[in-house]
């Protein structure tokens, strides 16, 4: 692969390319789906593809082909380089890419067992087994066990003298149960909604998760919330648990401070943002008690790697530090609108076929020291949720609200009962602002996030969020 990225290179540059880069990229997939005891879901796939990117006459160009060949990798080249010259004639100012020094590495994710070596029949037994517990109970319609493994072999090469070479590979399952009554639907997910929880690493991952452990306890709690009682309605205190904390950092965080969106130039998927370029390094995002790190090193986010897709190595860095907005998500490219003298390293791409855009990577907020029992014990009223079920976000990243699995009332420091189809909404800074506790680090989960959608045409890109249990003051709940 070295000899065709070397290839690319030379092409780009003796046809005049200020710049150019080529990913060479081979994934393979693996999915897997038992619901109501049949088989759902059996899919096997690989791909390999390069993608070039060129800059000329300060305008960039992107081409990309599937396979990859001596002629492949020439047509390619010279495709993207008569898109730079094409670009050129519309730009409004020229490309500025910020430093980075070259890099020759070698990158991997740390895994033990190697999801794609063990058989298939071995990972459907335990899918169906987990299945056959979900389905235990009459009320139950719908089951579902799924397992997903992904492994990306990335070659990156660019004209600034990077060779890069990495390897990720990553694992993730999840369990879910759906009861009836016959006037209403409800649901609970485990280890968390949406398919589960994904973490950096091999097979060992699913032997972690303790599915089978908690497969009675998720259909039963999916039964029990037929007779739970309403989320009521009014200002409360709210206690967030892990994985849907994880999920409030993604979308009122973490897009909010990616700096395509803004910059006004990405605005798909509700793509713009509130925090503006005059709030950096002066904002109050939220309480003290609110330090948001990026951190592309975390040994099994989901967004770690070694470089990005600019060439750039990855970085630990804060976001906001005791509620003080410090940082935005960039890239190269626009890491001088901030007066950045270097990208931090968050350009990426879905696969060969797209061209790198900017990404959050795993994104976290840092634990506190308190306990998830003290924070029950102090609060008078209030609710604890767990479980997303539907979300919504607006254009800015600044009105949200989040429909819930299940909840639990809490009243004068005690739990009094289950709560279903509990819901919150808020305004972004009011919301973070109103923080008053966060659990400890022995609460901390690094959640991983499989399938966050941006740009036009659409791509996906995989990051994780680490949260413990935190508490949040005066929170509108129920409907208003």
């Amino acid at each position: 692969m070295k000899d065709y990225c070397q290839l690319a290179i030379h092409i780009c540059k003796k046809l005049g390319a200020e710049f150019a880069d080529i990913r060479i990229i081979r994934i393979n997939q693996e999915d897997l789906g038992v619901r109501l005891g049949a088989l759902s879901n059996i899919e096997n796939s690989e791909s390999l593809g390069i993608g070039i990117r060129t800059i000329k006459n300060g305008a960039w160009g992107f081409a990309a082909c599937s396979g990859v060949s001596n002629e492949i990798v020439e047509n390619t080249a010279k495709k993207a380089l008569e898109i730079s010259k094409a670009s050129s004639k519309k730009i409004k100012q020229k490309i500025k890419l910020a430093s980075e020094p070259p890099h020759i590495d070698r990158w991997c994710s740390p895994y033990i067992i190697d999801p794609f070596k063990v058989s298939t029949e071995k990972k459907l037994n335990f899918l169906f087994e987990l299945d056959k517990i979900l389905r235990d109970d009459k009320k139950i319609v719908n089951s579902l066990a799924t397992m997903s493994f992904l492994k990306e072999f990335q070659w990156y090469a660019n004209s600034e003298g990077s060779y890069i070479v990495q390897e990720i590979l990553r694992s993730g399952a999840g369990i879910e149960a759906h009861a009836t009554n016959g006037h209403e639907v409800q649901k609970r997910s485990f280890p968390c909604s949406f398919g589960g929880q994904y973490i950096q690493g091999g097979y060992e991952v699913i032997n972690s998760l303790g599915l089978l452990e908690n497969a009675e306890k998720t259909r039963k709690e999916a039964v029990d919330l037929l007779d739970a009682k309403p989320c009521p309605s009014g200002e409360k205190e709210l206690i967030i648990l892990g994985s849907q904390l994880a999920l409030q950092i993604h979308e009122s965080i973490g897009h909010a401070t990616e700096l395509d969106r803004v910059l006004g130039l990405e605005a798909n998927y509700a793509g713009r943002s509130f925090v503006t370029l005059e709030k950096k390094g002066n904002f109050k995002y939220g309480s003290d008690l609110m330090n948001i790190v990026a951190d592309a090193t975390f040994p099994t986010g989901l967004g770690t790697y070694g470089y990005d897709d600019d060439g750039v190595r990855a970085q630990r860095f804060f976001v906001i530090e005791s509620g003080i907005f410090k940082n935005y998500l960039g890239n190269r490219e626009f890491a001088h609108t901030v007066n950045d003298s270097r990208s931090n390293g968050c350009n990426r791409a879905h696969g060969w076929k797209n061209i790198p855009i900017v990404r959050m990577p795993n994104l976290s907020l840092l634990p506190g020291d308190a306990k998830l029992e003290e924070l029950i014990a102090d609060t008078k009223d209030g609710i604890m949720v767990d479980g997303v079920k539907c979300w919504s976000i607006d254009q800015y990243r600044y009105n949200f609200q989040f429909g819930m699995e299940i909840g639990w009332e809490i009243k004068n420091g005690k739990i009094t009962g289950m709560l279903k189809d509990t819901n919150y909404q808020g305004i972004t800074p009011d919301f973070w602002g109103s923080l008053n506790a966060v659990c400890n680090e022995d609460y901390w989960t690094m959640w991983g996030v499989p399938n966050c959608g941006k740009g036009q045409p659409g791509q996906r890109a995989e990051m994780s969020h680490g949260a413990a249990p935190s508490r949040f003051g005066k929170v509108t709940v129920g409907v208003k």
